[in-house]
C-alpha cells in the first residue's frame, strides 16, 4: 500500500509542477500584454488548486504510513527522517496555502492586472518553496524522479 501511495504522490508532483509553471507563464504574459483575465486563466488556477489539495490528501495518508516519518528526539537527529517528518511537510503545506491564497485573492482582485499579479506572485513563491522541498535525485535527501 505504501508503494502505491508513494507512486501517486510522485506522479501528482509532476502534474502540480506543470500546472504551476503554466499558471505562472499565463499570469506573466497576462500582466505584460495587459489582456483580459479569461476562463482558461481561471481554469488553470482552479486545476492547480485541485491538484494541490489532492496531493495534500495523498500526503496526509502517506505521512501516517511512511517509515521515514517518525516522532521523537531520535528522528530529529537523522537528517532523512527529520526532512520527511518536519521540513518537507511544513514547506509543502506552506506552498499549498500559497497556491490556494493566490487563487482566492486573484479571483477577488478588482482588475485583470491585479488578478494576474496576485496569481503570479503567490505561485512563484510557492514554486520556489516546492523546489526546495522536493527530494530531488541530486539533493542531499534524494528520491528517484518517478
Amino acid at each position: 500500500m505504501y508503494g502505491i501511495i508513494l507512486v501517486i504522490h510522485s506522479l501528482l508532483r509532476w502534474a502540480i509542477l506543470i500546472l504551476l509553471l503554466a499558471c505562472i507563464i499565463k499570469s506573466l504574459t497576462g500582466m505584460i500584454s495587459k489582456r483580459a483575465f479569461t476562463a482558461s486563466d481561471n481554469k488553470i488556477s482552479l486545476f492547480l488548486m485541485i491538484s494541490a489539495h489532492t496531493q495534500l490528501l495523498v500526503a496526509i495518508l502517506l505521512y501516517f504510513i511512511s517509515p521515514f516519518v517518525q516522532f521523537g528526539a531520535e528522528a530529529m537527529k537523522d537528517p532523512e527522517k527529520r526532512f520527511f517528518t518536519m521540513e518537507h511537510t511544513t514547506m509543502m503545506l506552506l506552498a499549498i496555502i500559497l497556491i490556494t491564497m493566490g487563487r482566492i485573492l486573484g479571483k477577488k482582485a478588482a482588475s485583470d492586472k491585479g488578478k494576474f499579479r496576485r496569481l503570479f506572485w503567490f505561485n512563484i513563491i510557492a514554486l520556489l518553496i516546492i523546489f526546495m522541498a522536493i527530494p530531488w535525485p541530486f539533493a542531499q535527501i534524494s528520491r528517484p524522479w518517478f
